[in-house]
């Protein structure tokens, strides 16, 4: 399938991946292509309802990924053991710590 992945800047680019792939798989693969580190990236899926898709081992089909969806992509800090939020609109906050990815 094909996902369309959107960066702060506004820059839009696609990503290949598997039906079967896991967020785990998507955050590699972008990290490949896009030359970032992939135990860094955020992703948030844009629909109706957006959500952090924050659980590496659940398959991108449980998220409601499919082709031609649409992902934006942050960038976590240096894990430092403190809570980081995003703020996507005045109704809506996601926090997060940033466990490393288990691979």
């Amino acid at each position: 399938m094909r996902v369309v992945v959107e960066i702060l800047t506004g820059r839009l680019f696609f990503v290949e991946i598997q039906d079967d792939a896991t967020v785990a798989d998507l955050k590699k693969e972008i990290g490949f292509q896009e030359q970032l580190p992939f135990d860094r990236l955020i992703l948030l899926v844009d629909g109706t309802e957006s959500f952090l898709m924050n659980e590496n081992e659940r398959s991108l089909q449980d998220y409601g990924i499919k082709d031609g969806s649409h992902v934006y992509l942050f960038f976590d800090s240096v894990d430092d053991g403190s809570w980081h939020c995003l703020v996507a609109s005045q109704d809506s906050t996601w926090c997060h710590t940033s466990p490393p990815i288990d691979l």
